[in-house]
């Protein structure tokens, strides 16, 4: 999660923030955690954010597989974005996200 994205979270007061390089560790850690709300990228190496969304949903273990997801990306293709919706995300934005945008999509995520 870059900086800039950091920032903004811990300026609209959300402070509890851990971030990982790629999918792959944030699976792994994910799983310890237990978060209530996932922010990812789509672009990521070696695991990027579609396969750890997709291999997030598909886990045994409810709470994991229902944890929910939004997509801050700078791609906005369309065939990005219709890959991405069907996995159940809570939002997909692209950046940088407006602050109020940002925390407003994530008050929805955490309160549906």
């Amino acid at each position: 999660m870059s900086t800039f994205i950091m920032s903004s979270l811990r300026r609209i007061g959300i402070l509890d923030l851990y971030a990982f390089e790629d999918g792959t560790a944030a699976l792994r850690e994910v799983v310890k955690l237990k978060p209530d709300l996932i922010l990812t990228d789509i672009h990521m190496k070696p695991m990027g954010g579609i396969e750890f969304v997709r291999r997030l949903r598909s886990s045994s273990n409810n709470q994991l597989s229902n944890i929910k997801v939004i997509f801050l990306s700078a791609d906005s293709t369309p065939a990005t974005v219709g890959e991405v919706l069907p996995l159940g995300v809570a939002g997909y934005m692209v950046k940088p996200p407006a602050l109020g945008a940002l925390a407003t999509k994530i008050e929805q995520a955490l309160r549906d």
